[in-house]
């Protein structure tokens, strides 16, 4: 054997042991992609049935929205037939419902008044019979 033959056969045994010390780490690596690739289709099969659930859930709550905006505007418009009922109300009976209120009470301010003259006026009666009768 010549040097050069040794060379290439120092060469080629070199070649071997960085081969195969690089084949370990490849095939460590190998293995992680293949859990990373099973990981990943497990979270895609799993998310599969989260997300159904989700879009039935947007549609339940859509739903309800619906419902509610439904009952919002219901409530609106009975809120505005309240305000123009009250407003009708005022318009046609508020009025004679004061004069009403004030008349009553200006007639029981003066029958009050007419009973304490009368009261008044006996008292004052009397004394003027007494003052004659004493003359």
């Amino acid at each position: 054997m010549s040097a050069g033959q040794i060379a290439a056969l120092i060469a080629a045994g070199a070649f071997v042991v960085l081969v195969v010390l690089l084949a370990v780490p490849l095939l460590k690596l190998g293995r992680t992609l293949d859990e990373a690739t099973i990981a990943i289709r497990k979270a895609h099969e799993g998310s599969a049935p989260l997300l159904d659930n989700a879009q039935m859930t947007l549609t339940s709550v859509n739903t309800q929205l619906e419902r509610v905006d439904g009952i919002t505007s219901n409530a609106r418009t009975v809120s505005s037939n309240v305000s123009v009922l009250t407003s009708l109300f005022t318009a046609t009976l508020g009025g004679p419902l004061v004069r009403a209120a004030a008349f009553s009470y200006g007639l029981n301010k003066a029958i009050k008044a007419r009973r304490a003259g009368k009261d008044a006026g006996q008292h004052s009666k009397r004394t003027r019979k007494q003052r004659r009768g004493k003359k």
